[in-house]
């Protein structure tokens, strides 16, 4: 066997870059394109004097109407997002603001504003009634104004879409599809080990405890390997991407393996320091490793959508509909811990992981009680879990499903009506006909009532 490819150092998650980083770079480029530029000042006569037919302050006038309306815009840009991070917080989830921080469109128009009025500003500095006008750094600034224009249109269409809901969950989707599709591998690859083959004395492991605090975002696994491997040793790692560290708790547990795998020992030399900054925390969960934050991100949104201020039940069962795709994605997936391996075939570390249960979970438990009394909610996610019973073929997979089903029919207020009820009732039972192996049977209605809202 090899080890994973599991190397925790992609990321899952899109423009990773601060806000604040294109623009000053772009910003930095056109002062040092404004300083070359604005020494280039064609002869009179020649083809490229020809190109601005005015005067040194008709040139000032412009590049000032161009750095005015570069700021005017900009500030309206700001407003715009900021106001879009208002919407999005209230309405939806606070979790969301993350992704909008890192909107590459967002980035790309600041680029160009900040661009925009630097160099016009440090062109405008260069203009001398006693020397030539510098027409290629004019034209530029005249192009840039242009683009800044067309950037700013591009970025009202881009933020009009990215306000609707259904774009921050199809955007939160992808992302989380992504997250599973890196890091969980197929339910048929012959290479993952589990745990379970390894006899672990517990009092025999010595405990690594954490150095710092916040949210696991990252776990570099060959790095882990690598350290266990120089020491003979077996690392367990106590937390998975997502969960949440507290200083002085413990975060690993590391054996001896020097006489083999068999016998096991305690690790006299515990690389603490190694094993801590294999795991990257921060007060910021994130989607880079954690498929479980894209859930959580779609729950807030159901979650949000049926509270009394609101009351949007369409919305919910959209969200539903989404992590629906997600968990049909993740039955074709092997969950739960990993053995890792070194190039000579040992197990050097073992990294955890979620399975199919914490998933169903979080996937219904929270919602399921704000929509006791909302048959519609309760039905999609009855919906999710029938589309999930067709493609499990793991027993323990079809109990988890079967349990899940049976607790979202339990939570149907009784004050429902029993026509109401009747659709949840209906659902549970086509549940456990798709678990049976009848998919025909368990899709099959009278005009579609059992797949739209």
């Amino acid at each position: 066997m090899v080890t994973l490819p599991g190397s925790r150092a992609p990321r899952a998650e899109g423009s990773r870059g601060p806000l604040w980083l294109w623009p000053t770079v772009g910003a930095v480029a056109a002062f040092a394109a404004a300083l070359l530029l604005a020494r280039v000042r064609p002869a009179p006569g020649s083809i490229g004097a020809a190109l601005w037919p005015g005067d040194v302050a008709s040139a000032a006038t412009a590049l000032q109407a161009v750095a005015t309306t570069s700021v005017t815009v900009t500030t309206l840009t700001f407003s715009l997002t900021v106001v879009t991070l208002q919407l999005a917080s209230q309405q939806f989830s606070p979790r969301l603001l993350r992704r909008y921080a890192r909107d590459s469109a967002t980035k790309t128009v600041l680029t160009v504003l900040t661009s925009t009025f630097v160099f016009t500003i440090t062109t405008l500095s260069f203009l001398d009634t006693k020397n030539r006008v510098p027409t290629p750094a004019l034209l530029i600034a005249m192009v840039l104004g242009v683009a800044s224009m067309a950037a700013v249109l591009a970025f009202l269409t881009h933020i009009v879409r990215e306000v609707r809901v259904d774009s921050m969950m199809q955007a939160v989707h992808d992302e989380t599809a992504t997250a599973i599709g890196m890091f969980y591998p197929d339910g048929d690859d012959p290479r993952p080990r589990s745990p379970d083959e390894l006899e672990l004395d517990e009092a025999a492991g010595t405990t690594v405890y954490a150095t710092g605090s916040g949210f696991v975002r990252l776990v570099d696994v060959p790095a882990l390997v690598e350290c266990a491997r120089r020491r003979s040793a077996l690392v367990r790692l106590n937390a998975r991407p997502g969960d949440l560290v507290v200083a002085r708790s413990p975060l690993a547990t590391v054996w001896t393996t020097a006489h083999g795998a068999e016998s096991l020992e305690p690790e006299p030399d515990v690389p603490a320091a190694a094993i801590n900054a294999a795991v990257t925390l921060g007060y910021e969960r994130t989607l880079d490793q954690d498929a479980a934050f894209g859930f959580r991100q779609l729950q807030d949104i159901a979650v949000k959508a049926m509270s009394p201020g609101i009351n949007d039940p369409v919305t919910a069962a959209t969200a539903v509909g989404h992590m629906a795709d997600l968990l049909v994605r993740l039955a074709g997936r092997r969950l739960g811990p990993t053995v890792h391996l070194d190039h000579d075939g040992e197990p050097r570390a073992i990294v955890p992981d979620r399975d199919m249960r914490y998933y169903l979970d979080l996937a219904c438990d929270q919602l399921k009680r704000f929509a006791a009394e909302e048959p519609t909610v309760l039905a999609a996610l009855l919906r999710m879990l029938r589309d999930l019973a067709v493609v499990v073929h793991d027993r323990e997979h079809a109990g988890e499903v079967h349990r899940a089903a049976d607790a979202v029919q339990a939570a149907l207020s009784p004050t429902v009506s029993q026509a109401d009820a009747e659709q949840v009732h209906d659902l549970h039972r086509r549940v456990r006909i798709a678990l049976a192996g009848d998919c025909t049977r368990a899709y099959a209605d009278r005009s579609g009532e059992t797949r739209s809202v």
